[in-house]
């Protein structure tokens, strides 16, 4: 099967980083196509964006008419590309090489493949990869829980940054929710694995997730922790969820 790759960046004010994302995507062997959103930036992104795909022929630019956030530029995004895969890639963040090659030989006909991430703050060095990935399948009880830390430690599952498979988030019409800019990540994930997704996570493989000040993750509104609480009463409606799965969701409710 296919390895091709669309590559996902929605980017906002993010001219300090936005060039080392995308030169990491297109350093990966199976990208196919980057879709760089420039979410209506007030500073260089947009011809940073511009001129990287002057650059390659892989990389094309879409600029919606206003600010709608995260989850609205990886729609469009989602809807200029065709690969059959998809891999998500935050426009402050970046890939080591080989991550999307490494991820594809473990997919084992999943559906979602998500590598743990490996944090550094500023600009400091990455650590290493880990030398094998054992991939472990993912259950939706797990996931909810794991985005409280349960199981995860500090860092929470609605963080990861999966590839995935086009053809699974056609057949079941998914989408980012619009109306969120906090949490979207999270209530995708949660709704995909409710809908019978075949979800694996496995050891770092080579997502760098960069902490720096500023970032727009820790500002959070009123009506955005509304509204991510208030998606756990959509994940219910979708399937009867068992006990566990019901206690897991209620937890989730509460904390946020």
């Amino acid at each position: 099967m296919s390895t091709a790759t669309s590559v996902i960046v929605a980017a906002y004010n993010a001219e300090a980083t936005l060039q080392r994302a995308v030169r990491s995507a297109l350093a990966q062997p199976d990208v196919t196509e980057v879709c760089i959103v420039d979410d209506c930036s007030t500073d260089g992104t947009r011809s940073i964006a511009e001129r990287l795909c002057a650059s390659d022929a892989r990389v094309k630019v879409c600029a919606p008419g206003r600010n709608a956030g995260p989850s609205a530029a990886r729609n469009l995004a989602i809807a200029q590309t065709q690969a059959p895969w998809i891999a998500i890639l935050d426009a402050d963040d970046y890939m080591l090489d080989g991550r999307l090659e490494t991820l594809h030989r473990h997919t084992g006909g999943a559906d979602f493949i998500a590598d743990a991430l490996l944090r550094v703050v500023g600009e400091g060095a990455p650590p290493p990869p880990a030398a094998a990935l054992a991939p472990t399948p993912l259950t939706f009880t797990d996931f909810i829980l794991g985005d409280l830390g349960a199981h995860t430690g500090p860092l929470d599952l609605g963080y990861l940054k999966p590839l995935f498979r086009r053809a699974f988030i056609a057949q079941h019409g998914l989408r980012y929710r619009e109306d969120m800019r906090l949490g979207e990540d999270y209530e995708l994930y949660a709704r995909a694995l409710a809908l019978g997704a075949r979800f694996l996570t496995c050891a770092p493989a080579g997502y760098i997730s960069v902490e720096r000040p500023g970032s727009l993750s820790k500002e959070h509104s009123e009506k955005d922790l509304m509204h991510l609480r208030d998606c756990d009463d959509g994940l219910v409606s979708i399937r009867p969820l068992t006990a566990e799965e019901q206690r897991a969701v209620r937890r989730h409710w509460n904390s946020v």
